[in-house]
Formats: structure tokens, C-alpha cells, sequence
């Protein structure tokens, strides 16, 4: 089975993985609250079609994606749930949200507006709030103008306003005026939907929660507890810590393929940045900066190679970098985790990240679709996932 994809670089998709992680946040949630699947990005670099398949046979039924072109994938792969867009759209594409049941998100009146006048019929549609995140959304001073507008919103033609909802900022920090600023988010939204409620507007759902809030703020009175990065095994912020332990789904890997032995004062790499301080053994590996693995993390990283850790030596290169083996045993064909666990010796994407000054959501996200996605199942190859056509 390991001959069935090329695997020189490779990311391995544990699925058991995955599903303990449901678990352990399922038991985050007040009774009210339900469990928000977010698969933006390809699901988080995880492979939207196997993660989605996953989400929905553990009784998920409620799904976020970035855009409508994700949106439609998941309708493709035979996804019924809802599934929310978070970001804009276009009114220009009024009649295929409504032909594939996708809900919208509105981020203004005007927005609404040239939906209404686009469609032909009802778009679903959930009301952005920037309440502090200062992206997208109706932005008020006050909740009151807030509803007033929500309110407009409401009363316009082939609208179902079926939500409102906003993104905490800073719900991933223990800095007292970060937790002053998402108790404000917080309060800011549900004086909105009271105010709502006073002129016999009803909206369905009400959210607010994303996976720092559902971790560290459980809200009952927020409809939907919107999930990303801790379903994939990542913190939303590693230096805090979470009720549980999560364990990273992706592992990524690569082949050696080369050792030698290189002399002390000779060069390594574009640059010549690496000087051989001794007498030293060198491995080649293929994996690069086109495959995810940054360039930022040259002379930096550390991989681990039969259970050892081993040094990034030199700039990465597109395709290929070097790694100190010196004291290892190590030949040609043997595997190199450049996050994951061999052995006693784990590396996680949190780790990577913190080299260069970034988050794990961004090491993840960012490994390549030349990449294959191996998927496994309590240690078992179940499927690989060849993005041939990214290659």
C-alpha cells in the first residue's frame, strides 16, 4: 500500500484521531449549543470531501465554509446539512445558493438588498455583526441601530433571515482587557437579538461562539458553537491551555533520499547560510517550500528521522531540504516526520509555527495540493487522496 502513492512528501490523515476530538468537544457544549463543522480551506488542509463524510457520520449537521465554490463541493460529496458561507458573495450568484439550499452570509442592508433584487427566489441568509473583529458586517454604535438595520433587512423580498451572528477576536488570550473586549462582542450581539425580540422579530439562530469561544466562554444563548482548528487536533492558541488534551490529525512526512558525508567548513544550500562546524552526515529530503514546508523555517526546524530529532540544515529549497543525521542511522528510503510523532519524539505544527513567528493554523492550511493525503483509519491505509490536477 505504500507503493500506491508517491510518496515523498506526504500528509497522513488519522481519523480516529478526528473523532476523539468530536468528543472531547461535543462535552464542551451546553445542552443548547450545537456543534458548527467549519471546512474551510480544504477542511484546514485535511481534505474537505473525507472530513466532511467524517463530521456528518458522528451527527453533525450543521457546516462553514469560506466561499460558495466550497460550499458547492460539499453539496457534490452528498452533504445535507445546512452549510453556512462566512465570507461574502456576490449577489450575482443569488440562484445557486438558492438551487443548492446554501445559507449566505449578508454583510450589510445594501448587500441584502442586491440579493433581493437578484433573486428569483428566497435566499437563505445569515447577518454578519462586526461587533470587533473589524472585517465584515453591519457595524453600529449601538445595538439598537443595529436592529434597526436587521430590521430593514427583514422586511425586504426574497430574504429568510434565518440568523445573526458575529466573530470574537481575541476569545484565545487571558490578557484582562482582551477578556473585557469578547465579554463586550458578547454582549453587544445578544442586546442586538434582545432588541429584536422586543419588536416581535424573531431571528432562529443566534451565534457567536468559534472554537476559543466554545472552549473558554460556553454560552448557551449562542445557537451554534462554530468549530475549526480543534477538530483538526490544533489549539487556538498553544500557549493556553485547553480542558483536554487534543491530538493533531495530520502528520507530515517525507523520503530521505540521500545521505553523505560532508566535511567541516564545507557549505550547504542557496546562500551557502549553512557552514559545517565539524565533520557531519547529511540527509536529503524530499519535501520543500512548494510542498507547505516554509522556507522560514531554514536552518531553524527540526525533523525527526527513526526516532531522533534532526536539524534543518541550510535553506529549504522548492522541493528538497537538509537535515544534520549525524549520530543517526539513517539510509535511503527511510521516512523523515517533519511534524508528527516517531518514537518518543513528537514535533507539532504549533512548534513550526512558533519558529518563524505564525500559527499552526497557517502550517496546516498551507501544505500544498501537489501533497497526497494518505487516510487512515486506527492505523490502517483507507484511501489516498491524489490532488493530480494541483500538481
Amino acid at each position: 500500500m505504500m507503493n500506491s502513492f508517491l510518496r515523498r512528501a506526504y500528509a497522513e490523515i488519522h481519523l480516529d484521531r478526528a473523532r476523539r476530538n468530536i468528543e472531547k468537544i461535543k462535552s464542551l457544549l451546553p445542552e443548547k449549543t450545537r456543534l458548527m463543522a467549519v471546512i474551510k480551506a480544504n477542511a484546514y488542509g485535511h481534505d474537505d470531501e473525507t472530513m466532511s463524510e467524517l463530521f456528518s457520520s458522528m451527527g453533525i449537521e450543521n457546516f462553514a465554509v469560506s466561499n460558495i465554490h466550497e460550499a458547492e463541493k460539499l453539496r457534490s460529496y452528498g452533504i445535507k446539512g445546512d452549510i453556512l458561507i462566512l465570507g461574502y458573495t456576490s449577489p450575482e450568484y443569488s440562484e445557486e445558493l438558492s438551487r443548492f439550499d446554501i445559507i449566505n452570509t449578508a454583510v450589510s442592508y445594501d448587500h441584502a438588498k442586491a440579493f433581493s433584487e437578484n433573486a428569483e427566489s428566497p435566499v437563505r441568509i445569515h447577518i454578519k455583526l462586526d461587533t470587533g473583529m473589524g472585517r465584515i458586517g453591519l457595524k453600529n454604535d449601538s445595538p439598537i441601530e443595529t436592529a434597526d438595520e436587521i430590521e430593514k433587512i427583514c422586511a425586504l423580498k426574497n430574504i429568510k433571515v434565518e440568523g445573526i451572528f458575529t466573530h470574537f477576536a481575541v476569545a484565545d488570550s487571558d490578557d484582562e482587557d482582551d477578556i473585557s473586549y469578547t465579554e463586550s462582542q458578547r454582549d453587544f450581539i445578544l442586546a442586538v437579538s434582545d432588541e429584536l425580540r422586543k419588536r416581535g422579530i424573531e431571528i432562529p439562530a443566534v451565534h457567536f461562539l468559534n472554537s476559543a469561544g466554545g472552549t473558554y466562554y460556553p454560552d448557551e444563548r449562542s445557537s451554534f458553537a462554530r468549530f475549526g482548528v480543534m477538530l483538526y487536533g490544533l489549539m487556538p492558541n498553544f500557549k493556553k491551555p485547553l480542558p483536554f488534551e487534543l491530538e493533531p490529525v495530520m502528520e507530515l512526512k517525507a523520503e530521505v533520499s540521500y545521505v553523505k558525508e560532508i566535511k567541516k567548513g564545507e557549505y550547504l544550500s542557496y546562500g551557502r547560510t549553512f557552514r559545517a562546524p565539524h565533520d557531519m552526515k547529511i540527509a536529503t529530503v524530499t519535501i520543500g517550500y512548494a510542498d507547505g514546508y516554509s522556507r522560514l523555517l531554514s536552518n531553524k526546524a527540526e525533523a525527526i528521522v527513526n526516532g531522533k530529532r534532526a536539524k534543518v540544515a541550510g535553506r529549504v529549497c522548492m522541493d528538497q531540504l537538509m537535515l544534520d543525521v549525524t549520530g543517526i542511522d539513517v539510509k535511503a528510503g527511510d521516512i523523515a516526520t517533519m511534524f508528527g510523532t516517531d518514537g518518543n519524539e513528537k514535533i507539532t505544527a504549533d512548534e513550526l509555527a512558533d519558529l518563524y513567528g505564525t500559527i499552526g493554523y497557517e502550517i496546516i492550511c498551507g501544505i500544498s495540493m501537489r501533497v497526497p493525503r494518505v487516510i487512515i483509519d486506527n492505523g490502517k491505509i483507507i484511501n489516498v487522496i491524489e490532488y493530480r490536477h494541483s500538481v
